[in-house]
């Protein structure tokens, strides 16, 4: 009955979060992300049951057909959604929360060699654009956002958004909810510091007009004695 539910509730996710989809046949024909999420949740239930190569080769055999690669060991919450899916890797200690949506190229993955927890902890409502990729055992805070091709390797607080490489927290909250990114409002963290370096080398050449001409009227005076 777990799987049922947790399979229904990525059923809806879908309909909630992509305005793309128009029927139930369609979600369950053509949605490689659906397709992933359905095949984890066997494979993760095969997996808990140390049935541990059955489940590597059906995940295995679902990364070829859906180009979702999702390690049967990964932890994930009911209600999650892999819009696109073509890249997107999973790591084996990874866990993700609920109402999770998650775009293509996007991947949580280890840095580590060891076998220990090397994966990141995703919060309940988190939304992760498009190719950013999330290292390490670190944790990102429920309800927050991380911004198209960014590069996360230090915890993230709830509530937040982040952009860049690397990743940093920006000051608002400027998406609407989990169920949708607005790419074409992602903050840019790095034109204000372009900005600012050009006021200082603006105020460094001023003074710098200004001691030349200090210094030629020393000269002069100089010149004069």
């Amino acid at each position: 009955m777990g799987i049922l539910t947790d399979i229904r509730a990525d059923f809806h996710a879908v309909f909630e979060r992509d305005p793309a989809a128009r029927s139930s046949l369609e979600v369950i024909a053509a949605y490689p992300g659906f397709q992933a999420a359905v095949s984890h949740r066997i494979t993760h239930y095969l997996w808990r049951k140390n049935f541990k190569f059955a489940a590597r080769v059906m995940s295995h055999l679902s990364r070829f057909f859906t180009g979702v690669e999702i390690h049967p060991g990964a932890v994930i919450g009911k209600g999650f959604f892999i819009d696109h899916g073509m890249g997107v890797v999973i790591g084996e200690t990874s866990e993700i929360g609920e109402n999770v949506t998650i775009y293509h190229g996007v991947t949580l993955g280890g840095t580590s060699f060891t076998k220990e927890k090397r994966h990141p902890t995703i919060g309940n409502n988190v939304t992760i654009g498009a190719g950013a990729k999330i290292l390490g055992p670190l944790t990102v805070g429920d309800n927050s956002k991380v911004g198209a091709n960014s590069v996360v390797i230090r915890d993230v607080p709830p509530n937040s958004t982040v952009v860049g490489i690397p990743g940093s927290v920006v000051p608002g909250d400027i998406f609407p909810s989990y169920s949708g990114l607005d790419h074409n409002k992602l903050p840019d963290p790095i034109s204000p510091l372009i900005e600012r370096v050009k006021e200082l080398e603006e105020s460094v050449l001023a003074l710098k007009g200004e001691l030349d001409a200090i210094q030629d009227k020393e000269r002069r005076y100089k010149a004069v004695k």
